[in-house]
């Protein structure tokens, strides 16, 4: 793990380098004192375009383990006049997130991610957002789930449909304490980026009050990401649906994940979902 954080610092120091070395003092809006050893700005000269001191953004390039702030680096980023990837790229190396206004309150779905979700045929499919809410689903995925035009904000987020609705319950059986516990340490992962945030502080108080469970296993403080694996339904007219789940980001919206559930060979479940799909 220090290896790894070392190996970012590192990244980052040798970044902020070579975007220094580019700009020139004209270019920053400073005067030019005669010629330079070494191209572009001094360290001294970011420092004071940032409002920072130069011992911090020293540090900064000397690779050091020190913590930064948001409007630290907001503020690097507009005296090295870094372009929307290259901010994009800072805030990864130095805080391991993306920037804020690159995660999106709302989730729009292109076209072409939904065309590819309806393209899933029997294998139900969905987008969830970092809130892990579902934002994008096939036709099977209602039909088996239930009917997401009509479910509220609130209702189409998975957490809260997984402690609070009987139906999940129903269709999970024996099986829904492993999902729920999932679900919800693949929430608690998220909230990681995001704690103190009013929507999940909100969410997490109504949770609490909803669901005995929830109260029960959140201070556990369980974290993990990626798919559940194997994913074993009871739909209550067709009987046992077995499905294999993969789950990837999306690479032009990494906020959004999706989820395919793809039918098993076994249990007959692709020729039930055909069934239900005729209905």
């Amino acid at each position: 793990m220090e290896q790894s954080a070392n190996v970012r610092l590192h990244e980052l120091a040798q970044f902020l380098q070579t975007r220094r070395a580019r700009i020139s003092p004209e270019q920053a809006g400073l005067p030019n004192r005669g010629r330079r050893r070494t191209p572009g700005l001094r360290r001294g000269e970011v420092a004071l375009l940032s409002g920072i001191s130069v011992d911090w953004y020293t540090w900064l390039e000397q690779a050091r383990n020190i913590q930064v702030s948001t409007q630290v680096l907001e503020n690097i980023v507009r005296a090295l006049q870094l372009d929307p990837n290259e901010r994009k790229h800072l805030f990864l190396l130095a805080l391991q997130q993306l920037p804020p206004d690159l995660i999106p309150a709302e989730s729009v779905i292109s076209p072409k991610l939904q065309s590819f979700l309806d393209l899933q045929g029997t294998s139900p499919a969905i987008v969830t957002d970092q809130r892990l809410n579902i934002v994008a689903w096939n036709k099977v995925t209602s039909i088996i789930y239930g009917n997401y035009e009509v479910m509220s904000t609130r209702e189409r987020n998975s957490v809260w449909r997984t402690f609070t609705s009987p139906y999940v319950r129903q269709l999970l059986q024996e099986t829904w304490e492993t999902h729920a516990r999932h679900r919800l340490a693949q929430f608690r992962a998220n909230y990681g980026k995001f704690a103190g945030d009013p929507w999940w502080m909100e969410l997490i108080d109504e949770l609490n009050q909803a669901s005995e469970e929830f109260r029960t296993w959140w201070p556990e403080h369980d974290v993990l990401n990626g798919p559940e694996g194997k994913k074993i339904n009871y739909h209550p007219t067709v009987g046992l649906l077995v499905f294999d789940q993969i789950s990837f980001l999306v690479s032009d919206a990494p906020h959004l994940t999706v989820t395919i559930n793809i039918p098993s060979n076994d249990d007959d479940t692709i020729s039930k979902l055909n069934k239900l799909l005729l209905e």
